[in-house]
């Protein structure tokens, strides 16, 4: 089951940001991005943390420093490029020369998947420490990771087209990367297995990555988009984020 779970998680933004139509891609993602930030924020707070701190043996002055240090570990991979990078839009309103997003892409297409090939490789590791814990946070760690994907690999698919990729090509070497993850949920569950202690602190790694994630990247993007009726909608969505978490966990309780 890790191994489908991982897969599905791995492919599925994949496939979704490589069929969808590029003349749709900013109204989807700016979508996206809000949905993302209510099943980020709702997973991490209502669930892989109280998980986390209810496991046996879990000190609590531990599991905060772990926080803190995950916060400040993604930040510092922010920096160096590892783990996530910047995305660069022809068109996007900055004062460039034509085909300036096109020369940055060129020489950062192969980090861009070098740095999502680590990405997911680490979500795969998350998702199979979270299924080993409790199918249920499994579940919920997959969709969380599947939901910031979405847009994130969309703008990865623009940034390799406009790096000189062709569609096929762009879709073949991302989903390749998208198979780091099964790779790291693989590896996680032999590795893993008997580590039982680690697992409280896992939770709270992948925690830290959700609220990184949502509140230094997708909540500074919704902010440019300051006029009333884009902010409405981005409220509405991420309760509508908040309530698919809330609502599952109830229907599983």
């Amino acid at each position: 089951m890790i191994v489908l779970v991982t897969a599905g998680a791995g492919l599925a933004s994949v496939l979704a940001a490589a069929s969808l139509s590029l003349t749709l891609l900013a109204k989807i993602v700016n979508n996206m991005v809000s949905l993302s930030v209510g099943i980020l924020l709702a997973t991490a707070f209502l669930h892989s943390l109280p998980e986390a701190f209810e496991i046996p043996g879990a000190q609590a002055n531990y599991l905060f420093a772990t926080l803190l240090g995950g916060l400040l570990g993604f930040f510092l991979l922010e920096k160096i490029a590892l783990l996530r990078h910047s995305h660069h839009h022809e068109g996007d309103g900055h004062d460039h020369h034509h085909g300036h997003d096109k020369e940055e892409a060129g020489s950062s297409g192969w980090m861009i998947l070098v740095g999502d090939s680590i990405h997911n490789f680490v979500d795969g590791v998350l998702i199979a420490a979270a299924f080993m814990v409790d199918v249920q946070i499994g579940i919920f760690t997959a969709l969380a990771i599947i939901a910031h994907e979405i847009p994130q690999e969309i703008g990865d698919f623009i940034v390799l087209l406009n790096a000189g990729f062709s569609r096929a090509r762009a879709l073949l070497y991302n989903g390749i990367s998208g198979l780091m993850a099964v790779v790291g949920g693989v590896l996680a569950y032999y590795f893993l297995e008997r580590a039982t202690q680690v697992m409280p602190y896992l939770l709270v790694i992948a925690s830290s990555s959700f609220i990184y994630i949502a509140v230094s990247d997708l909540i500074p993007q919704m902010h440019r988009r300051p006029h009333w009726q884009e902010s409405l909608r981005q409220i509405v969505l991420i309760a509508i984020g908040v309530g698919i978490v809330v609502l599952l966990t109830d229907h599983n309780h």
